[in-house]
């Protein structure tokens, strides 16, 4: 009678070591901005870069490993727009250019090239200017769009200054590079100006 308890007893010790153990996931959207950061650089670190925003957080002079929870989220972002069947709707777009221009404190130029079913293909900045303008050639982009064999773009480039208006230059190069893209049928379907957390599409602003 002792052995067949002691056995049981081993077997169920033997069961709860190989038991799944249940994990808690917190709701990490219930915390504040504060709280995460904490999570992620330690409570003293964090108290210390932030003052009651974000912004500073991941500018390129944030703390490295900032720097790279912004890469991460970047990488990932371009992955599911890569992988999606088609880029028709306008959060996927909005969300990747947000990530992508976070904390920059230069203005770039950023074209995503996509098929004829407008699935992308690559999405590569290809200017990089200074904190009030960027130059862009026409030429390069068309060169660009060739080789991607491309049948359409969306072009994106950041403001700085907090501005999501476009500028005068902003609407004659979007129309300039329309221009020289329909000499290789490449359509042009949108030019987004990032701002921080604001975008502005010059398709639904009917400048397209």
């Amino acid at each position: 009678m002792t052995t067949l308890n002691n056995q049981s007893a081993k077997q169920t010790r033997q069961t709860a070591l190989f038991a799944p153990r249940e994990t808690h996931r917190p709701d990490v959207k219930k915390y504040s901005d504060l709280e995460l950061l904490g999570k992620l650089l330690g409570v003293r670190e964090a108290k210390k870069i932030y003052a009651g925003s974000l912004n500073a957080v991941f500018k390129d002079q944030a703390p490295e490993i900032c720097l790279v929870a912004r890469e991460l989220l970047t990488r990932w972002l371009n992955e599911e727009i890569m992988t999606s069947a088609s880029l028709n709707a306008p959060h996927a777009v909005r969300d990747y250019l947000k990530m992508h221009f976070a904390g920059r404190e230069y203005e770039s130029f950023v074209a995503i090239f996509l098929d004829a079913q407008h699935r992308v293909i690559a999405a590569d900045e290809l200017f990089k200017g200074t904190l009030t303008q960027t130059s862009v050639y026409p030429r390069e982009v068309v060169k660009a769009s060739l080789k991607h064999n491309a049948a359409a773009v969306i072009f994106a480039h950041n403001h700085p200054s907090g501005a999501t208006e476009p500028s005068q230059s902003d609407r004659m190069l979007t129309d300039a590079l329309k221009q020289a893209l329909s000499l290789v049928d490449v359509r042009v379907l949108d030019h987004f100006v990032v701002a921080g957390n604001q975008t502005m599409s010059f398709a639904e602003r009917g400048l397209i």
